[in-house]
């Protein structure tokens, strides 16, 4: 199996992707209400839901993350295009080459950058 990407729902697609090109760049994609962008090898779109209403009651139920091994130098840049910042880079114990920033989009989704990590090795 391949994860290749994320869907975010929205009663308001197009605010959506008018922030995450400020983020991103220019789509890589837009047809018939859905926008998306390739982050690496998987992909983000944005898309109408009719399930969907206002902000997401919980951001911390759901959160995509990006790997970068710049996550200060990332997360300066985005911060700058407007990104809604919800927690600065940060590390944490047992971890201390690892950073990870949580930012937000205007319904409230929460993503992160982070520190790639590499898989433990298993015996």
């Amino acid at each position: 199996m391949d994860f290749n990407s994320i869907l975010i729902g929205s009663a308001d697609p197009q605010r959506l992707a008018d922030y995450y090109t400020k983020l991103f760049g220019a789509p890589a994609m837009s047809e018939g209400g859905y926008t998306g962008w390739a982050i690496g090898s998987g992909w983000l779109t944005i898309g109408p839901h009719d399930q969907v209403t206002g902000q997401n009651a919980q951001p911390g139920r759901l959160i995509w993350n990006i790997e970068t091994a710049d996550v200060q130098g990332e997360f300066d840049r985005m911060k700058a295009a407007g990104a809604i910042v919800v927690r600065e880079p940060y590390g944490f114990d047992g971890g201390p080459d690892v950073s990870i920033a949580t930012l937000a989009d205007p319904d409230h989704n929460y993503f992160q950058l982070m520190t790639p990590m590499e898989p433990t090795p298993t015996d």
